[in-house]
Formats: structure tokens, C-alpha cells, sequence
């Protein structure tokens, strides 16, 4: 679906599917032990603003040593890939892909932009924004996600597809295998995949970067209570649970939860469940896998990409991968 003017948006998950997928998230994620939610709902309107503070935070690094690789290596990108379509994943405002797209037009190499995420009104914030930035570029928002809308991205062109920020950590090893196949699997010969991953490093520094002094990963985290009570009817008491942030040196992954401060009962009327939770009990709201280069790779090569690049930032924190596929 698309406007008479402006970037065309093509919307794969309007509101009552969105609700639906909400409800079932719920229903099937909360009422099981251990219990969890979906990362993707941390990103309402609140969620968005958060998160955009949390990039900033000095103890969280992912987004300043991504931007460091990308600024350096952005010229190169453009030139190994050949790509005139710049396809971003998770897009969320586009922000720090303009890095590539304005290597992509200082090269003469800009036709089309397409940013791919589950929130309609974000997308539209972005293509409004990436249109009056890069005129005569033709800009394609697609409202979506990851499980079930791939496919429906516009092919054409030769398009480097870039999903940043480690957002792919969030994803469990199961669901990250079935995603980079998908992904593959959509790819025509010489596109070219850009990922970005954070790495191993000391556990310390990473609880720190997802606990952060100030609070406000606390404030994310507990957003998605309010979520819950706005959307569906909840009543869950947001003051009566404490962030948590641990790293499992074993899964390599940063753990966020919600813990209940007491036992308390909880009730969600539109999915019709009503969950006892216990003095202490967590409900898992994110994982976050750290990676090694050689995990990378082998995970890219698995799916059917070609690793062929491999750049981190000056201090050995974040990698950036760029594959080939064919």
C-alpha cells in the first residue's frame, strides 16, 4: 500500500496483524516456564526514544565502534559490492546508513534505498527523511518482519542488503540459521550481505553496556510491561520489577529479564491468561549473542554466503562481515 505522493511504503503488517502477533507472543511466551517475550516489543514510540538514548549512553559502545568501521570503510563497501540498492534491515531511522549511502552517491552509485522494519510509523518517519536527503533516489519502505516478510522485499538492481547494530544477536542459534537462509535464499547471484556483530569480550563490559548507571536500559526494559498494559489490558505493576542484565559465558550472550520483586498474579485480558509469578522469577525479555569472527563466518557460509571481508574497530570490539552470495 502506498500514498499518491511520497516514498512508496508497502505495509505487510498492519494493525490488527500486528495486534494478533502481539497476543500470540503472549499467550505462548508467558505462560510456560521459563517465561519470555519477543525483543521486537520493546519498540513502541517510548521504546524507539529509549533505545536512541541507550546508543548514546557512554557504556554502550556497539553503536559508536559500528559507526567507526562504517566511516573508514564505506568507500571500500561501495566499491567491493558494485551495489546501487542499498537494502537495510531493522532500519529503524536509517541512521547510520547514510554512512553508505553517502559513499553510494559520492560514487555516482545511488538508484534506489529500501528500509525493511516492523514499525510502520518509524518507517515512515525514515523514507519521508532518506527522500528529502537523497533526491532523485527512489525510496521504498516495507513494513514487516524477519519471520514471515523477506520475501516480499523488492528485488531488482544489485543490492547490498545491511543488517547492523547486532541486532542479529537477538536472534537464538535456530533462529538466526533460519534467518541468514532466508536472507540467502532471496539474494541473487553477486548481491552482497552486510552484517554487523558484537563481539566477545569481557563480561563486566558488557553487563555495564546493558545496565547502564543512569537507568535507562532499566526504563527500556520495563516498557514493555507498559506495552502489555496498553495494548492488552494488563495490570502488571511496573514498579514491582527490577532489570536484570547478566552475560552466560556458556551461550556467549547478554541475558535481559524482568525480575518480580514479590509473588504477585498478573492479568492479561485480551489473550484471557492470568500467570502467578514467584518472588525472584524472571521473565526473559532479550538475549544478546556476542560473536567471534570465526562463528561469523561459519554461520554466513552455512547459509550459502561467501564470506569475503571482515573489518573491526580500532579497539577489536565490533565486526563488521561483508558477504556474497552465489
Amino acid at each position: 500500500m502506498h500514498g499518491q505522493s511520497g516514498p512508496r511504503v508497502d505495509v505487510h503488517l498492519p494493525p490488527d496483524v500486528l495486534a494478533q502477533s502481539l497476543r500470540d507472543d503472549v499467550r505462548h511466551g508467558l505462560d510456560r516456564a521459563p517465561r519470555e517475550l519477543p525483543p521486537k516489543w520493546f519498540y513502541d514510540e517510548r521504546g524507539c526514544d529509549l533505545f536512541d538514548e541507550i546508543t548514546r549512553l557512554p557504556e554502550y559502545y556497539p553503536t559508536r565502534r559500528e559507526r567507526e568501521i562504517l566511516a573508514r570503510e564505506a568507500a571500500a563497501i561501495v566499491r567491493l559490492t558494485g551495489a546501487d540498492t542499498l537494502v537495510e534491515l531493522g532500519s529503524g531511522t536509517s541512521e547510520k546508513t547514510r554512512l553508505l549511502l553517502d559513499a553510494m552517491t559520492a560514487a555516482g552509485a545511488l538508484r534506489r534505498i529500501v528500509a525493511f522494519d516492523v514499525s510502520e510509523p518509524t518507517i515512515r518517519l525514515a523514507v519521508t527523511a532518506l527522500a528529502r536527503e537523497y533526491p532523485g533516489t527512489e525510496v521504498h519502505g516495507v513494513v514487516g518482519d524477519f519471520d514471515h516478510h523477506l520475501g516480499l522485499l523488492p528485488t531488482g538492481g544489485r543490492r547490498l542488503v545491511a543488517f547492523l547494530g547486532s541486532t542479529i544477536g537477538n536472534l537464538r542459534p535456530a533462529q538466526r540459521k533460519r534467518f541468514l537462509a532466508d536472507a540467502a535464499s532471496q539474494m541473487a547471484p553477486g548481491e552482497s550481505f552486510l552484517l554487523g556483530t558484537d563481539l566477545v569480550k569481557d563480561a563486566a563490559r558488557l553487563e555495564a553496556a546493558y545496565d547502564d548507571a543512569a537507568g535507562v536500559t532499566a526504563a527500556f526494559n520495563r516498557n514493555v510491561l507498559t506495552v502489555l498494559n496498553r495494548e492488552l489490558g494488563a495490570d502488571f505493576d511496573v514498579t514491582q520489577f527490577d532489570h536484570s542484565a547478566r552475560f552466560d559465558a556458556a551461550e556467549e550472550w547478554i541475558e535481559l529479564g524482568l525480575r518480580s520483586r514479590k509473588a504477585q498474579t498478573v492479568h492479561i485480558p485480551d489473550p484471557g491468561l492470568t500467570i502467578e509469578l514467584a518472588a525472584g522469577e524472571t521473565v526473559v525479555t532479550e538475549i544478546s549473542a556476542k560473536f567471534r569472527r570465526r562463528s561469523v563466518e561459519a554461520e554466513l557460509a552455512g547459509a550459502g554466503l561467501r564470506p569475503a571481508e571482515w573489518w573491526t574497530d580500532e579497539g577489536g570490539d565490533f565486526g563488521l562481515s561483508l558477504s556474497f552470495a552465489g
